[in-house]
């Protein structure tokens, strides 16, 4: 009897899993399923240890999802992508596997793998793979001239065509198979790695992801235009930890929202395209280090800011790491992310452009950071948004464009909310003082251990435009 083998990576699921439903078409043949833990690889990767923990605890309700309909999830823990290829070789001529279905990766290292599995097996083993982390296939929106789009607004006016025209529905998990339920055998030990807890925010499990996902487009879209900025409500789907692993899929919260707004696509100001908006950005990203590989190998889109003269203060990469730098909701943002492995969207870009602009640290540093740290960590996502934050890539922000990271916690959290909640030492600082306590602190005899500005926002803007101006072409 032919034998089928499903390769999960990151699409831990069984509802809209589109290898997995394909492999499961045929309920006459043998279906089995592997995940492969590659530890060595996941340290190049920089890998959080919340994010690794966050995989198996999902690795664990997939391998009882897939036992109830039949199929056998077989792990395997190797040092890298070339021994994974290697020992899959050996598992399909061992078990006989006759095709072997996967799901795209689209990062370069990623990309290499799946081509020498491919070129390994040769026409031994049938190679299926199949674009499921995406609501289009990189390659398929592009311009006039057959090329990708370098600006994100003409990117998404061309996206929208091609998704109204497109087949985005999801797929329903697979049926039992024929062979009826199996009991698990033995439970996946934990992975070689460093694993931190999972904030209470994130339950791990499908089912839990899509009533997140269910209650967000029910009870937030709607306000999510208005809110969206505001760290110190709870307006944001919280769902990109899921989506970067592959929980859920975009296909998923696409129907969803479509479900809940019929009319979605025809209401460019409404919360409900605001969300999707986000979603299309999550698609150019991917898109991008599929027509320039290049963005995976820490490499500016713009070339010539690779000559920037970057600062190489150690002591102010570490205030800004630990959330001590004197600017509360730079401290505010960075105490959550390594607090939650989680960071608001608006706070990603504010304490992104703080490193480069204010402190004139390179953006890589900020990138691999974050990565060590994100519950949501994806390449894509993480340098798209570093490389915009830093003017370096496509569609950047401006050079010139520079936060003012006290304005932008005015503005964002006027009555220091947020900061109260992960700035405790000043929780006694009146409102009017709250985005700029070095002043009451002072007047008040330094009655808190909070610290002073490492730098002057106005001078360091200034360093910063003549650096890029040094080299700028």
């Amino acid at each position: 009897m032919t034998t089928r083998l499903i390769w999960f990576r990151n699409d831990l699921r069984i509802t809209d899993n589109k290898a997995l439903y394909k492999a499961c078409s045929d309920n006459q043949v043998t279906v089995k399923s592997t995940f492969i833990a590659t530890p060595k690889q996941w340290h190049k990767h920089h890998m959080a240890p919340r994010q690794a923990r966050f995989i198996y605890e999902n690795l664990l309700h997939l391998q009882q999802a897939l036992a109830e309909i039949g199929i056998p999830l077989i792990y395997h823990q190797c040092e890298d992508f070339n021994a994974s290829v290697e020992w899959l070789k050996d598992f399909c001529i061992k078990e006989q596997v006759k095709e072997i279905f996967f799901n795209c990766q689209y990062e370069i290292n990623e990309y290499r793998r799946d081509e020498y599995l491919k070129q390994s097996l040769g026409d031994k083993v049938i190679c299926q793979d199949h674009h499921d982390s995406v609501l289009l296939q990189p390659g398929t929106v592009l311009n006039g001239n057959l090329e990708m789009y370098k600006v994100y607004t003409p990117f998404r006016r061309e996206f929208l065509l091609k998704l109204k025209e497109s087949d985005t529905r999801s797929l329903t998990s697979p049926k039992v198979r024929k062979s009826g339920a199996i009991k698990i055998e033995k439970t996946i030990p934990p992975f070689d790695y460093p694993f931190t807890k999972v904030h209470a925010d994130f339950s791990s499990g499908e089912k839990f992801a899509l009533q997140k996902l269910r209650r967000f487009c029910h009870e937030k879209v709607k306000n999510y235009a208005d809110q969206r900025n505001f760290p110190a409500t709870d307006g944001t789907s919280k769902l990109s930890p899921y989506l970067a692993i592959g929980v859920i899929s975009p296909r998923q919260c696409y129907n969803r929202l479509l479900t809940e707004f019929p009319d979605v696509l025809e209401n460019p100001k409404s919360g409900a395209f605001s969300w999707l908006n986000e979603l299309i950005w999550r698609e150019f990203y991917r898109h991008l280090i599929v027509a320039y590989p290049f963005l995976c190998m820490e490499k500016p889109f713009i070339k010539w800011t690779n000559k920037i003269q970057w600062s190489d203060k150690e002591e102010h990469l570490n205030a800004w790491q630990e959330g001590i730098t004197g600017y509360p909701i730079v401290d505010a943002a960075m105490r959550q992310l390594n607090t939650m492995g989680w960071i608001h969207n608006r706070l990603r870009m504010i304490t992104a452009s703080f490193l480069v602009k204010d402190l004139l640290i390179n953006w890589r540093s900020g990138e691999l950071y974050f990565m060590s740290q994100l519950l949501d960590g994806d390449l894509t996502a993480n340098n798209g948004g570093w490389q915009w934050s830093a003017s370096t890539g496509t569609d950047a922000a401006p050079y010139f464009r520079i936060f003012n990271p006290t304005a932008q916690g005015e503005r964002f959290d006027p009555n220091g909310v947020f900061l109260r909640k992960w700035l405790p030492e000043l929780k006694e600082i009146p409102d009017e003082y709250i985005h700029n306590p070095d002043y009451w602190l002072k007047k008040n005899g330094f009655k808190s251990n909070y610290p002073l500005p490492i730098i002057d926002h106005n001078q360091a803007r200034k360093q910063a435009l003549a650096a890029f101006e040094a080299v700028k072409e």
